[in-house]
C-alpha cells in the first residue's frame, strides 16, 4: 500500500482528492492547520473501511516540515495542495501577508519535496502533483503575492522534473481555473470589497468571464486528473502542466 501526504486536507480540494484517493487503496497522511476538521476528513475515510490519519502541521514552517517527514518518511506520492490568498493593489499590500504566501504555496512545497525525495529515490517510485492554479499561467489585478508563489511553483516543478527524471519520480502541476472552495468564496467576498460590486457581479463578470464554458471547475475534475498523474500509464508524464480551465488560455 503506497502512502500518499496531502496538504490542506481539511476542505476543498485537499478533502476531495483525500477521498477519491482512499478509493485507489492509498494510506493518507492528511495534514492542515485546521486539525479538527482534518480529522473529521479522517474519520470519514476510515469509517468508509479507508487508511488515514490527520496531523496538523504549519506548511510555512521549514522545521515543522522536517519534524512531520522524519517522523514519516515513508511517503510515495505527495500532493501539495494548502493555500492562502490575500487580494489587494501592490502599494498597499502587506508584507507580512506577502511572505504568508510565499511560504505556504512556494516555500513550503518546495521544501516538502525536498524532504520526502530521499524516500522517494530509495524506493525508486515517486508521484509529486502540486495543486497550481489558472494563474500559475495567468495574471489578475490585487493578486501579485498569489500569482507571483504559483508561477514559481509552476517553474519550481519543472526544474525538479528534471532533477527526478533518472528514475520513476514524476511532477507535475494542476491549473485549474476558479473551484468552489472556501478559498475561493472568500476570494469572491473580498473582491465585491475591492471592486464595491456584488459577489454575483464579481462571479460573473471577473471570475468567469475569461472562460468560455463559464462555470466553476468541480472537484471531481481535480480529483481525476490527480488520479490520472499518479497512475502507471502516466509515468512519463512529468514537468507538466494538466491545465483546466474552460477554455481560459486559448484565446
Amino acid at each position: 500500500m503506497k502512502t500518499a501526504l496531502i496538504t490542506g486536507a481539511a476542505s476543498g480540494i485537499g478533502r476531495y482528492v483525500a477521498m477519491a484517493l482512499s478509493k485507489q487503496g492509498y494510506s493518507l497522511l492528511l495534514v492542515d492547520l485546521n486539525l479538527a476538521q482534518a480529522q473529521t476528513v479522517a474519520e470519514s475515510i476510515v469509517s468508509d473501511g479507508g487508511n488515514a490519519q490527520a496531523f496538523a502541521l504549519n506548511i510555512a514552517n521549514k522545521q515543522d516540515i522536517a519534524d512531520f517527514v522524519c517522523q514519516h518518511d515513508n511517503i510515495d506520492v505527495l500532493i501539495n495542495n494548502a493555500g492562502v490568498q490575500h487580494v489587494e493593489a501592490l502599494e498597499h499590500y502587506p508584507e507580512d501577508k506577502w511572505q504568508l504566501l510565499q511560504d505556504v504555496m512556494l516555500t513550503g512545497p518546495a521544501m516538502l519535496c525536498k524532504a520526502v525525495l530521499p524516500h522517494m529515490r530509495r524506493g525508486g517510485f515517486g508521484r509529486i502533483v502540486n495543486i497550481g492554479s489558472i494563474h500559475a499561467l495567468v495574471a489578475s489585478k490585487y493578486k501579485s503575492a498569489y500569482v507571483a508563489a504559483k508561477h514559481g511553483l509552476m517553474g519550481f516543478g519543472k526544474v525538479l522534473a528534471l532533477e527526478t527524471a533518472d528514475c520513476d519520480i514524476t511532477v507535475n502541476t494542476i491549473c485549474p481555473a476558479y473551484v468552489k472552495t472556501p478559498l475561493v468564496e472568500q476570494q469572491i467576498t473580498a473582491q465585491a470589497k475591492q471592486h464595491g460590486i456584488s459577489e454575483d457581479e464579481v462571479i460573473n463578470n471577473i471570475m468567469l468571464a475569461p472562460m468560455p464554458k463559464k462555470a466553476f471547475i468541480g472537484l471531481d475534475e481535480i480529483a481525476h486528473a490527480v488520479n490520472f498523474l499518479l497512475a502507471n500509464e502516466s509515468r512519463n508524464i512529468t514537468g507538466q502542466a494538466i491545465v483546466l480551465d474552460g477554455g481560459w488560455t486559448v484565446q
